[in-house]
């Protein structure tokens, strides 16, 4: 598990494949020459751009015909979705016990105010 998603969060550090993954996500399958069009690059970067994706996990392609489509896989962000949420959990439960710290601390400090 962790080896793909070592794997995913790699292959979606390079802008151009984060492009693609989108393009994808709000289009819906499209071949290599289709995704590359709107870059200044080779169908041979977009194919290795698409491969490492591919080794990633993050998406599939298949034959329809002459046609290959590129398809997303939402398993894998699925994947991603949970284990980036179990750490912004954590991180909410940690400003929860600072924020009472420090309420803890601002209440304290009004209560000597009054006192004196």
């Amino acid at each position: 598990m962790t080896d793909q998603l070592s794997k995913a969060f790699a292959a979606l550090a390079d802008p151009t494949r984060r492009d693609l993954v989108a393009r994808l996500a709000a289009d819906g399958d499209a071949t290599p020459g289709e995704l590359g069009a709107p870059y200044a690059m080779s169908l041979q970067a977009v194919s290795k751009h698409l491969k490492v994706l591919e080794e990633a996990g993050l998406v599939t392609r298949s034959q329809k015909g002459r046609r290959r489509p590129v398809h997303l896989e939402a398993d894998v962000f699925d994947l991603m979705t949970k284990w980036i949420e179990r750490y912004r959990r954590e991180a909410e439960e940690r400003y929860a016990r600072l924020d009472a710290v420090l309420g803890n601390l601002t209440g304290s400090d009004d209560r000597e105010r009054d006192v004196s």
